[in-house]
């Protein structure tokens, strides 16, 4: 008789189970069904990340605190100072630009930028006041160069930066920059810092070529520039 009673509690335990799954999965459709996609009127959020249906990361939106260092090669670079803003990420899961601002009363700025595969930036937007008076703003272009990407930059600039030695590492750089590696400008089309409104054109070697604009005394410039910045006619070409 005891035996019998505890067969018939087990199976009233497992129907109710069953019975209970039934009922939340129902409920589960139902809601689904009823009310769709979720909708929140406001939602606040220190940092948001956007991912792929398999967890790739693809986009963070985040204040300056949180905000993401970066990635490279699918590893995220050493820890920095970042403004709040969105970082973009590839296929690969490389960074591959974002929108960040930052400001005060003494100084403010904000930039769109647009990243070379396996490397820096190319084409930027931007906005940056150094002081109440000082300011500058347009589109910015840079070559990059697919044969020094941004990972042998990062190895070395981490080996430079542990010597502790700013000449060795300064000089470095610059080598590079005269045998035409890194990010070189070539393009500024906007407002200098010197209230100079116009199109600013560099060579290979990132210099300038090329002044076509307005000065802040309102008088018209188009300047062509020799290799060693001195003025030359300009020609007219075919």
């Amino acid at each position: 008789m005891e035996q019998q009673l505890a067969r018939q509690i087990k199976a009233l335990q497992i129907y109710a189970v069953i019975l209970t799954i039934a009922l939340l999965i129902l409920a589960a459709l139902y809601c689904r069904q009823a009310w769709g996609t979720p909708h929140v009127t406001q939602l606040d959020a220190q940092r948001i990340n956007i991912v792929d249906s398999d967890g790739k990361l693809r986009m963070v939106i985040s204040n300056q605190k949180l905000q993401h260092p970066g990635r490279y090669d699918g590893k995220d670079i050493a820890p920095r100072d970042r403004p709040a803003g969105m970082i973009f990420f590839n296929d690969d899961g490389d960074e591959c630009g974002g929108l960040v601002f930052d400001g005060n009363k003494k100084e403010s700025g904000m930039v769109y930028s647009f990243d070379q595969y396996k490397n820096d930036q190319i084409m930027q937007l931007q906005y940056q006041q150094d002081s109440p008076h000082i300011r500058s703003y347009g589109l910015k272009m840079w070559d990059e160069q697919d044969k020094f990407p941004l990972g042998p930059i990062f190895r070395a600039d981490d080996s430079l930066r542990r010597l502790h030695d700013t000449a060795a590492y300064n000089a470095y750089f610059k080598r590079l920059r005269s045998e035409g590696y890194g990010q070189l400008e070539r393009l500024f089309l906007g407002k200098t810092k010197e209230k100079n409104v116009g199109l600013f054109l560099r060579d290979s070697k990132g210099q300038v070529r090329l002044r076509i604009g307005i000065d802040s005394l309102d008088h018209v410039f188009f300047q062509a520039l020799d290799e060693k910045g001195n003025a030359v006619p300009v020609n007219p070409g075919p």
